[in-house]
């Protein structure tokens, strides 16, 4: 028998051994394999701490005496009476911040994706430039530009905007620090690029030439916009809206450095109740309640937004 032929036989007879190794049932595992890190990961640090926080949640006592759980579920009604102007006012200003970061990260992305040639790397660190420095300095920095003083409060005055803006109550007559107003406008500033990233990463991998075959259909620019680049923009649109507005209505530094205490949002309770109050039932109950309301809220959203694109 030639070497040739001897090859092959010895080929034939180890290959039933390699196939039982790499069988069906490890290629199923396989995914799951993978997957395990991830799980892990989030029945640490997620799963245990839910689970925690609502153990706390329903829990009795003091720092003294000692807390205990007797699943008191007063704590919730008893939070939810006393506290939910501060639930609504930290939706009503993370919605006008999503709102306003869209109105401001959709022009800019799509100017990032479209129009800026070659320098659109340079306008996307741009976009990611304020991570390289602290939350904290950058929402401090508001304090300064909103001032009574400064330019742009002066502007605002001169223009009248301030007088107007006052009539809705975003601001106190000429004042724009300390005001509903000066919240959002940090919330905007400070989530605005959790918005146009996405955006942007929708809109570059959309086909170019699909605005070109519509226009060569005799489509306007405004109905090329509104038929093909706003439905094919949608997954970034909708994944910017939770990677803000989530965030934003857990945040608790902008209402407590440009607000005042009658604009505190939920956020601010919370911490206040955790770390000066000690009232860790309460303040579990209230950030139970946070994670569920936040919940719900992204549920429906995102199944009337859809979810069939956001891959």
């Amino acid at each position: 028998m030639s070497g040739g032929a001897l090859l092959a036989e010895s080929l034939a007879e180890k290959a039933p051994q390699s196939l039982k190794t790499t069988g069906p049932g490890r290629r199923k595992l396989t995914p799951y394999l993978l997957l395990l890190p991830g799980l892990l990961w989030l029945a640490v640090f997620f799963v245990a701490p839910t689970i925690s926080l609502a153990q706390n949640s329903l829990q009795q006592g003091n720092l003294i005496d000692g807390f205990q759980f007797t699943f008191h579920i007063a704590n919730y009604t008893a939070a939810l009476s006393s506290y939910w102007p501060q639930f609504l006012r930290s939706f009503v200003y993370a919605g006008l911040a999503t709102i306003f970061c869209i109105m401001i990260g959709y022009p800019l992305a799509y100017t990032i994706a479209f129009r800026a040639g070659r320098w659109k790397n340079a306008m996307l660190v741009l976009v990611i430039a304020p991570f390289f420095t602290s939350f904290l300095i950058r929402t401090l920095a508001w304090q300064t530009i909103l001032a009574d003083n400064s330019i742009v409060v002066s502007i605002m005055r001169s223009l009248h905007i301030t007088n107007l803006l006052a009539v809705v109550g975003l601001t106190q007559s000429t004042r724009v620090l300390n005001t509903p107003l000066a919240v959002v406008a940090g919330l905007t500033y400070n989530f605005l690029p959790f918005m146009t990233l996405p955006l942007y990463a929708a809109l570059d991998r959309m086909d170019p030439r699909l605005i070109e075959a519509g226009q060569d259909l005799y489509c306007s620019p405004w109905t090329a916009f509104r038929k093909i680049t706003w439905p094919l923009s949608l997954p970034g649109v909708v994944a910017g809206t939770l990677l803000t507005f989530i965030p934003a209505a857990g945040d608790y530094i902008n209402s407590r450095l440009l607000g005042v205490p009658n604009q505190a949002m939920i956020g601010e309770v919370i911490d206040l109740k955790y770390f000066s109050e000690l009232d860790y039932p309460t303040a579990s109950a209230l950030s139970f309640t946070l994670l569920i309301a936040i919940l719900i809220l992204v549920s429906l959203y995102v199944r009337r937004a859809g979810t069939e694109e956001l891959v």
